[in-house]
Parts: structure tokens; C-alpha cells; sequence
């Protein structure tokens, strides 16, 4: 496994930005995208507030690719995004807006027989689900005659690969809150281990229901009770007040690419992939194992033929419950010893809240962000720092240019997955 593999585009969308320029922007500047939910029906249930896309008009966007993008392609846009829920009209505009950033779109060869797409997540489709069963419940026979389309996730897998025309492999990956790393790793493999030349990894946003909300709330996993009033400071890792992560809608796509294929034909290069690893911890329950994360860096890290000391900076899972922030900060001190406390980390999700499956590659997308301004975002609303989180967790802006960075992520269910990402270099 020696090809080296690049990252040439990345897309996200998310309630703080659906550009690269306005999220990184909006992360520098500590914004926050948690609010109440609007388009989520909370009446019945607990828990109030997330990270919500659902009113997001995605027919403008598609619209506006027309006569800026090939016609063939703005033609299959147009009408699948018409045709299916707002998940799959975001994924339509993500991996649109990928290989754009890659410089794919305008000339998509016929070895595009061989370009892969691997979807992170699962139970997408979620909301929509409901919504066709309210109808079941009401008259069986106003089922919309798509629905056997439009609820498996691997809907958004068939609409992304029809309107690139990719014909290479193509499979959903699922793994909980790890999905997109776990994805990511499958698109390496497939790089390093075939002849695959080009991969898009999607990350689509989690249709979230009222019925996942309220299981997440008896599951004691999610803030529900003392933020309220105040959202935006509801999501607060390391801080001593923290009780819990917050739901959100978010979405990211990144092409990766054999080194020689993107320099063949002179793409730009955002960052190198060193490698990426899934473990799990052997127990279902959503109990974090600081051995099992980890043994998972450490393996990922001798895999990738560096050494602990070459990784200057953490972009954490830091989602803001009690067990899982101070499980990852164990787990780290286990890993880099004293390099531990020469560590840059910041916490994404205290500003964008948990979005779930796809969170690793939203996360992904704000590190190589990052990685190219030379500046870290700061983890908000930490107003009184868990005395354990005694790393460098940065709580204001801070310049920083990262040359190696480590992206964690971690699912119920144990299971774990990471990436390693290094500033490219020829």
C-alpha cells in the first residue's frame, strides 16, 4: 500500500455555511449553528433544539448551476433533485460541488467507469420514512410512487452516480457516528489496493426525526434540559456544565485521488491522506473504551510509518457528554505520552453541534480548512474547563499552521474510526 492519495475537492453544508469560504469563515469567527428545531415537529417530545437544514431551499442551488456547469449534468440535477426529499437534493449539490472544487466536472474521462463513490451513513432517510408511514396510516394508496425508491439510503448513492455518470464502485458504509471515516477508509483501499484513480466520499445529512430525539433523550445521550432558552450554548465540551451533544444537520463530500492521476492532469492539491483505521471496542452499548481508541491511534499511527511526535494537531470528537469527552482525552494521553500536552486540539462540534454519520467528514473538511489558513477555530462556551481536559484546547482563534493532523471519531456501538491527514508536500 504504497500509492500516495490526495484530497482534490471537498463541498460542505451545514447551518453555519453550505460554501468552504463562509463555513471556515463562521468557525473562525466562533459562530454557533445550534438554534430551536423548526422543521422538526417537537411538541410531543423533549428535546427542542439542533442543527437544522430542514427548511434549506435546495431548487435554487440546482437552479443555479445552470450555463456553469455541463448542460448533460445540470440536466440530471435538475430533474432527480426535483423528484426526492431534501437529503438527497443536499447530496446532489454536495458531490456536484466536490468534484467542481476538483476540477472534475468539465471533463469527466471514460475511465470515470472506474471512479468509486462510498456513502457514510445510514437510516438516512429517517424523516421522510415517517412522513410515508403518516400517509400508510391515513390512505395506503397515496403512498408516493417512488417511495420503494426514495427511502433506502442507497437512493442517494443511485442519484450521485447517475448524474456524474461514475460507474465504478459504489456502496453505503455504515458505522454509526464513525461513518465517515470509516468511508473514507474504504475509498483508500479501494485507491490503494485496485485500480481505482478517483473517489468521491459522501457524507449526506441524517434526516433526523422526532422518534430518533426522544430516544436519544430517555438514552440520557443528548442536552435537553438547561439550554432551552439559550441553544447556541447548549453544545459545550470539556466544560463542567456540559450534559450531553446536540443533533444537527450537516453535509460533506471530499474527491480523493491518486497522487499521479491528479498531477496528470494538474489539479490542485488540498491535503495527503496518510491513512485511516476502524476498530471497535467490543461491547455495544454506548460505553467509549479509552483502551480500544487508543489501540485504534496507535495502529493507525504505525500504519501510516510516522510517529506519534509528527502529529501536531487533534481536530476531537469532543461531542459534550461527561463520559465520551473525558474517554478521548484518556485515550490520547495513552497514545502520545508527554507529546500530549505539545498537542494543538479544538472541539468542531461546539459549534455545529453532533451531525452524526456525517460528522467525521464535516470535520475533515473544517481540519484541511484549517490546514490552509494556519489558523485553529476555537472551541466555544467553555465557561469552566473540566479540570481533567488539562491538554491545549484551544478556546480562542489561534494561529497555528498544522503539518499533521488527526481526526477522530467515535460510534455507539464502539465503534472507532480515524483518519490521518498531513499537509501535501511534493
Amino acid at each position: 500500500m504504497n500509492k500516495r492519495i490526495v484530497i482534490t475537492g471537498m463541498s460542505v453544508n451545514t447551518p453555519i455555511g453550505d460554501t468552504l469560504p463562509s463555513f471556515i469563515d463562521n468557525l473562525l469567527a466562533g459562530k454557533s449553528a445550534i438554534t430551536r428545531w423548526s422543521s422538526v415537529e417537537t411538541d410531543p417530545i423533549d428535546a427542542k433544539i439542533g442543527g437544522d437544514l430542514g427548511h434549506y431551499d435546495i431548487k435554487p442551488k440546482i437552479k443555479g448551476y445552470q450555463n456553469q456547469i455541463p448542460e448533460c449534468i445540470f440536466a440530471r440535477a435538475k430533474k432527480l433533485a426535483n423528484r426526492f426529499n431534501l437529503s438527497v437534493g443536499i447530496s446532489i449539490q454536495q458531490a456536484i460541488e466536490a468534484y467542481r472544487n476538483a476540477g472534475l466536472l468539465e471533463h469527466i474521462p471514460e475511465e470515470a467507469n472506474n471512479y468509486a463513490t462510498i456513502l457514510a451513513g445510514h437510516n438516512l432517510n429517517e424523516l421522510h420514512t415517517l412522513q410515508i408511514y403518516d400517509i400508510l396510516k391515513e390512505e395506503p394508496e397515496f403512498i408516493p410512487g417512488l417511495a420503494s425508491l426514495s427511502m433506502p439510503d442507497t437512493n442517494h448513492i443511485g442519484v450521485v452516480t447517475e448524474i456524474l455518470q461514475s460507474k465504478g464502485p459504489a456502496y453505503s458504509v455504515g458505522s454509526a457516528c464513525a461513518s465517515g471515516n470509516a468511508a473514507l477508509k474504504c475509498a483508500f483501499d479501494e485507491m490503494q489496493l485496485r485500480s481505482v484513480p478517483v473517489a468521491l466520499v459522501l457524507a449526506p445529512i441524517l434526516d433526523i426525526s422526532q422518534l430518533i430525539l426522544q430516544a436519544l433523550v430517555i438514552a440520557g445521550a443528548i442536552s435537553y434540559q438547561s439550554f432551552n432558552d439559550a441553544p447556541e450554548q447548549a453544545s459545550r465540551p470539556y466544560d463542567i456544565r456540559r450534559e450531553g451533544f446536540v443533533p444537527s444537520h450537516g453535509a460533506a463530500a471530499v474527491v480523493i485521488e491518486e497522487l499521479h492521476h491528479a498531477q496528470e492532469r494538474g489539479a490542485k492539491i488540498c491535503a495527503e491522506i496518510l491513512g485511516a483505521g476502524t476498530a471497535s471496542d467490543g461491547c455495544h452499548l454506548p460505553q467509549p473504551s479509552a483502551t480500544g481508541q487508543a489501540n485504534l491511534m496507535q495502529q493507525v499511527i504505525k500504519q501510516c510509518g510516522i510517529a506519534p511526535q509528527d502529529i501536531d494537531f487533534v481536530s476531537a470528537h469532543a461531542t459534550s457528554t461527561h463520559l465520551g469527552d473525558l474517554t478521548e482525552l484518556r485515550s490520547i494521553k495513552n497514545t502520545f505520552g508527554k507529546h500530549a500536552y505539545k498537542l494543538k486540539m479544538n472541539a468542531p462540534k461546539s459549534m455545529l453541534g453532533h451531525t452524526c454519520w456525517s460528522s467525521a467528514l464535516v470535520e475533515l473538511v473544517a481540519g484541511v480548512l484549517q490546514m490552509q489558513r494556519g489558523e485553529l477555530h476555537p472551541s466555544i462556551n467553555i465557561d469552566e474547563l473540566d479540570p481533567e481536559a488539562d491538554l491545549d484546547i484551544c478556546r480562542e482563534r489561534t494561529r497555528h499552521q498544522i503539518n499533521m493532523m488527526m481526526n477522530n471519531s467515535f460510534g455507539f456501538g464502539g465503534l472507532n474510526a480515524i483518519s490521518i491527514i498531513k499537509r501535501f508536500q511534493e
